[in-house]
């Protein structure tokens, strides 16, 4: 299985507070609200997108710093009841966001964007795959089932009346590219989303009828250093501008 390296970026925070009698100390302009350092912890599928959001974010809100830990959503979810320093948790699922918000370390989540299946496979399609049906007769990979893409991989297969065995479960879904762009797989079950976004692979569309779509919540977590610049990051998804950038890189809307 393919180890997925994820470094948290836990650089120091800065508080909200101003020095008194500064100016800035009796503005309630956003910028002078949203300032300070941000982690986000994101599903994996979410990193081409959040990277130019995160950028959008900094440029509207000088004296942010917004960091991300992209991973599968039950790893995040975990890490987010485990008291991780981070101030939101974006997941790919409903279940993941569960866990944390029944656990108590995060309230009110909001659904910001939906996604849905397709079968990934290498630039060209060179094994000729149509199919979920092609699965029987080429090596696949998918997701690990306790990971969203895996779940929703699992559902699609068992819809299109499809019995193969995986070669391999990996640990988020940019596992399962990975083993795809580098020869050791000739297909998988990903997002349309990572179709869009490798480099040297493509996505061949899965029908309605086999498909799942992905609801995807963001929620600012208990422990978060920096409520009010968490809540601004929030507001700030779930806008126009950020949902058009979204749409960009093949996420349906909220």
């Amino acid at each position: 299985m393919l180890a997925v390296t994820v470094v948290l970026g836990l650089g120091a925070r800065c508080g909200d507070e101003e020095p008194k009698g500064s100016a800035a100390s009796t503005s309630s302009s956003p910028t002078t609200a949203a300032a300070g350092n941000l982690t986000v912890l994101a599903a994996a599928s979410l990193s081409e997108s959040f990277k130019e959001l995160g950028t959008a974010f900094e440029a509207k809100h000088p004296g942010s710093k917004v960091t991300f830990s992209f991973d599968s959503s039950s790893a995040l979810a975990a890490q987010a009841n485990n008291a991780v320093p981070a101030d939101l948790f974006a997941s790919a699922d409903q279940a993941n966001m569960k866990k944390v918000t029944d656990a108590g370390n995060a309230t009110g989540p909001k659904v910001f964007a939906h996604n849905k299946l397709a079968i990934i496979v290498a630039k060209g399609n060179p094994k000729k795959i149509k199919s979920l049906a092609d699965f029987t007769r080429v090596s696949f990979v998918l997701c690990a089932p306790e990971v969203p893409c895996g779940k929703y991989g699992v559902e699609a297969l068992s819809k299109a009346a499809v019995k193969a065995q995986p070669k391999s479960l990996e640990t988020n879904v940019k596992g399962v590219v990975t083993k795809i762009t580098s020869g050791e797989a000739d297909a998988g079950i990903g997002y349309v989303t990572d179709a869009k976004a490798a480099a040297n692979a493509e996505g061949i569309e899965i029908p309605d009828a086999q498909n799942v779509v992905a609801e995807y919540p963001v929620a600012v977590l208990k422990q978060s250093a920096n409520s009010t610049l968490a809540q601004a990051f929030l507001d700030f998804i779930v806008g126009a501008e950020a949902q058009a950038v979204l749409a960009k890189y093949g996420f349906a809307a909220a």
